[in-house]
């Protein structure tokens, strides 16, 4: 019997953080490893950007349906979104949707919408997803004033014991100031320093190909996906 794929959920402090960013280098990466990548934008609301970014970057055999089921035009919440055009988003829906997902591939990643306790439905956001898939989490953040407490309150949010399995990434602005050279040190005073990452600042965020021919961003992704269990291990040195 063919063991579950591992599940992968990407959420983050906030909307517009860098959740596809960081979704589509992931699925790019392993992708080019070999490995047959799944992924899954539940719920998407005023436009299906992020989603057709994420099938680009698997290159799967999905249609944009299999990847964003749910797709509402209001720019609005989701959850919202839904309301206006009078339809529900019901959680077990998403959940049978995402396992059939993971099924067709060795690993499934997921892309919330807005931060972790953002409503994705009625009544669930992306902390009942990860319970529901029994996934890992990999938190975004913007590497600025106010990462640090940002970071900590999702982790503090996260399931009982998802920390312990979370990777934190931070994407640096164009220009790392003080603060954003000085937040990795201290995240890593209360997170461990090897589940911390830290991404540069892409001008061109829709191109994952691009940005893989850059060393730093290489050795970032492929330290988030060893750390997920995914992936093969750093090159020893010396």
């Amino acid at each position: 019997m063919r063991l579950p794929a591992p599940i992968l959920v990407v959420t983050g402090t906030d909307t517009g953080v860098g959740k596809t960013v960081v979704s589509t280098l992931l699925a790019a990466w392993l992708h080019r490893q070999g490995g047959r990548v799944s992924v899954f934008k539940p719920v998407s609301s005023g436009g299906r950007e992020d989603a057709e970014q994420l099938l680009r970057a698997a290159d799967a055999a999905l249609s944009l349906e299999d990847v964003n089921p749910w797709f509402f035009a209001a720019p609005l919440a989701p959850v919202l979104a839904a309301r206006l055009e009078k339809r529900r988003v019901a959680l077990r829906d998403v959940l049978t949707h995402g396992r059939a997902l993971a099924r067709r591939a060795d690993v499934l990643i997921v892309e919330g919408a807005g931060g972790l306790l953002s409503p994705l439905g009625e009544e669930f956001d992306t902390r009942d997803l990860l319970v529901g898939l029994r996934a890992r989490p990999v938190v975004v953040a913007p590497n600025r004033l106010g990462a640090v407490n940002q970071v900590r309150l999702v982790l503090t949010a996260l399931p009982a014991g998802a920390a312990e399995r979370t990777q934190v990434v931070l994407i640096n602005p164009p220009r790392p100031d003080r603060v954003a050279t000085s937040n990795p040190a201290l995240l890593a005073e209360y997170f461990p320093a090897d589940r911390l990452h830290v991404l540069p600042w892409l001008p061109r965020p829709d191109a994952p190909a691009a940005a893989l021919r850059r060393p730093a961003v290489v050795r970032a992704v492929r330290a988030m996906a060893v750390g997920c269990g995914l992936g093969p291990p750093p090159p020893c040195s010396g």
